[in-house]
């Protein structure tokens, strides 16, 4: 009996653990669907293309939506001047060399990947200072400081989906050898972001060190 009561107890943790990656997986999601009139298959396309692109050149998530919000409102065929196209508004003509293997600038994944890799390399040109990184990516310290402002938006969004994937994470490696090994979900967990303090972006607040690492490979 306490071998079958095991599996029983092994497949309710996996079953939880399932619903709640499931469930902290839609808080951005379901934030720009909400607020920006995204359809649900678009807003998770662009939530899961902007925390790989985060992952990838060590920017916090919600730095990449302020960006989006501001220059396209998410809106993925947006164009701007000088040709800028797509949610991060990438100029081509700027940056050939980055985008000559990129067939569809309108493309989620693709902008994302593009507009963050070209934050990333101006963050590496500016020593880590990320207020003009954010000068040359938008051409002004005013946009800087709106970019810092928008972020403070979208830090509780994406606190809100850490602390529901580190729950997840707890809930699935639950221990099914007995119901009192498996932990409750967390309540402190947290993010990597840190909001900004200030209303200029301050590189440290954003959980950003003075020197910006190489994205991971």
């Amino acid at each position: 009996m306490s071998r079958i009561l095991c599996l029983i107890m092994l497949s309710l943790c996996l079953v939880q653990g399932a619903e709640a990656e499931e469930s902290a997986k839609d808080h951005i999601s379901a934030y720009l669907t909400q607020k920006f009139g995204l359809a649900e298959t678009k807003a998770a396309q662009i939530s899961d293309a902007v925390q790989a692109a985060a992952a990838k050149y060590s920017l916090p998530p919600a730095l990449l939506l302020a960006i989006i919000s501001i220059e396209s409102r998410f809106k993925e065929k947006a164009k701007g001047p000088r040709g800028a196209t797509g949610l991060m508004q990438v100029v081509p003509a700027a940056h050939r060399g980055l985008l000559k293997n990129v067939k569809d600038l309108t493309e989620p994944d693709a902008n994302i990947e593009a507009g963050s890799a070209i934050l990333h390399g101006y963050l590496q040109s500016a020593g880590g200072d990320l207020n003009l990184a954010l000068k040359n990516y938008g051409g002004s310290m005013a946009y800087a400081q709106k970019v810092s402002m928008r972020v403070e938006t979208f830090a509780p969004v994406v606190a809100r989906q850490g602390d529901g994937l580190a729950a997840a994470s707890q809930t699935a490696a639950c221990d099914a050898s007995a119901a009192d090994n498996c932990p409750a979900p967390a309540s402190g967990a947290r993010s990597f972001f840190i909001p900004a303090r200030s209303a200029v972006a301050d590189p440290a607040s954003m959980g950003l060190s003075a020197t910006v690492p190489a994205p991971a490979p």
